[in-house]
């Protein structure tokens, strides 16, 4: 904007507006002038620092109409750019026209953040007009770098490039091929990328960690393929699950495994040491855990079942907890896990809890509750507004976090179904136990009263206001641990919780069910679902 020092305060004496005697296309630049009695002052901010080429362009506009003077006046005025003297006694109407028509007065300056640019008659009397402008333009200077000169190489320094380069591309091939990496090898396989800590393995890789997917390495079978046990050359312990490349299932799995446990990493979840994906066989590795599973330990052989005296079952609780907090509150990425279950939780070899299988995990959006048209999980785990409406909150693991620790202190399946009893399942039986005030009941009697009845009633406690029917009514997984760590207590309700309507009807849908008997089900010591085949299985995914 234009600062004026002129007599006149009328704002419009200070522009012009007329035909100009100039014929080029940028006329229409100049028939627009701002003018002053003494003196026009322009300010320019926020500039990059820089050197700059700042053009002012004029025409004598308007002057044949102001005759009012005896003597007709000149405009004559001074020019400073950044406080330095361009032009003095610069007058429009004797100065040339350039190449392009234009008259216009171009100076190189150097900018750091304002540009200032000042016209004004500087001279005495009052037989001269005051300055006059039409356009300003300021473009920043681009610098060149100078051309770079290469030296010209001599003949005899080519020739020794050339026999350099081919000498050492033969080693590098002959390298590759003591590595096995040529020789009838599909070029797929050379594409690894250390996505993981462990890399991308090819499939000739893990068939010979597996010993070619022997049977005898088979650790188990998950939902959507079986898991093996691996060795690495480096001596390194594997678990191996392979995926079925030409199933959706199997593909929604190892996209949503890499997109999800590749970004977790906490004691408490399995590590997942990399993959490999070559035509249609879709591979998961992770670290091999040395006591199998949950359900291979609570189910299983009874020597390994021995192993579990209270101690160990309430650290593997907290672990659970801990690992779940982790994933809906603690990671950057707020994960629902979906199939909390004793298959997905594996054991390491001091008995630590890991949880596993992140083939259904879905991002928790806060506020923003999930409706799944898609329902996925396992039947006796899942929460019932979950499974009947599809309504999925961070709330749905705590309830299967809930049925899993009735399930360690029990030493009972929750799948287990026992047609001759009134109760179905092991849920069905604490509500039974809690109303009649006889929760400590559902304690494990292989554990004698080696256990601390406090901790065991608080956990079970805890347990069911975990499987609470309403799911606000359920406690976050960070104050489950807290409860479990003895920093706070629990919070009972006033009333016992009574089973909705539609869970009860959910539950005797679920005894229509074959089920499984805990000792038809398979172990697994590797990550894997380690469910029974589809026919028996309890693990659904319906599309609604």
């Amino acid at each position: 904007m234009g600062l004026t020092e002129s007599l006149d305060k009328r704002p419009e004496s200070l522009i012009i507006k007329d035909t100009c005697n100039l014929s080029n296309t940028a006329a229409r630049l100049v028939e627009t002038a701002r003018v002053a009695l003494i003196s026009l002052k322009y300010y320019g901010f926020c500039f990059s620092n820089g050197n700059y080429t700042v053009k002012l362009y004029f025409a004598e506009i308007g002057s044949s109409k102001k005759q009012a003077y005896p003597i007709t006046p000149k405009r004559v005025f001074d020019i400073d750019i950044q406080g330095e003297n361009v032009r003095k006694n610069y007058n429009i109407e004797a100065e040339k026209v350039n190449d392009d028509g234009d008259k216009m007065v171009e100076h190189n300056t150097s900018i750091k953040s304002c540009l200032e640019i000042h016209l004004y008659w500087s001279g005495n009397g009052s037989d001269n007009y005051g300055p006059l402008i039409s356009t300003i333009s300021v473009t920043k200077v681009r610098v060149q770098p100078p051309p770079k000169h290469h030296p010209k190489l001599s003949p005899a320094l080519k020739a020794v490039i050339a026999v350099s380069s081919l000498f050492f591309l033969a080693l590098l091939l002959l390298l590759l091929r003591k590595l096995g990496y040529l020789g009838g090898k599909r070029s797929s396989e050379l594409q690894a990328t250390e996505l993981f800590p462990g890399g991308v393995y090819t499939f000739r890789q893990i068939k010979d960690a597996t010993q070619n997917f022997n049977v005898v390495n088979k650790l188990g079978e998950g939902g959507f393929g079986p898991v093996f046990k691996g060795v690495l050359p480096d001596g390194t312990t594997i678990a191996v699950k392979q995926l079925s490349g030409k199933s959706k299932q199997g593909i929604r799995e190892f996209v949503n495994e890499i997109g999800t446990i590749s970004a977790l990493q906490h004691p408490n979840l399995v590590k997942l040491m990399g993959c490999c994906a070559e035509d249609n066989e879709l591979i998961l590795i992770y670290e091999y855990m040395e006591n199998n599973s949950l359900d291979h330990a609570l189910f299983g052989p009874e020597e390994i079942k021995s192993r579990l005296n209270w101690s160990t079952r309430v650290k593997i609780i907290l672990g659970i907890a801990k690992g779940l907090t982790y994933l809906h509150e603690e990671s950057k990425l707020k994960i629902i896990h979906r199939d909390i279950k004793p298959t997905n939780i594996l054991l390491d070899k001091k008995l630590n809890a890991k949880i596993t299988d992140f083939g259904y995990a879905k991002l928790n959006e806060g506020e923003h509750t999930h409706v799944i048209t898609r329902i996925a999980g396992t039947t006796g785990y899942m929460a019932p507004e979950y499974a009947m409406r599809g309504y999925l909150t961070s709330k749905a693991d705590v309830y299967s976090f809930g049925v899993v620790t009735l399930e360690i202190v029990s030493g009972r399946n929750s799948a287990s179904c026992r047609p001759s009893d009134q109760t179905v399942y092991l849920l069905d039986s604490a509500y039974v136990l809690q109303e009649q005030g006889n929760l400590m009941d559902l304690v494990d009697p292989k554990l004698g009263t080696d256990y601390s009845w406090t901790e065991a009633n608080s956990i079970l406690e805890l347990a069911m206001m975990c499987t609470n029917p309403s799911p606000t009514l359920r406690p976050t997984m960070s104050e489950v641990v807290k409860v479990i760590e003895g920093k706070t207590k629990i919070k009972t309700t006033s009333s016992t919780v009574r089973r909705s309507t539609d869970e009860i009807a959910l539950t005797k849908a679920m005894a229509a069910l074959s089920l499984p008997s805990p000792s038809e089900s398979y172990s697994t010591a590797g990550p894997s679902e380690a469910t029974t085949p589809l026919s028996n299985s309890n693990n659904i995914t319906n599309e609604i």
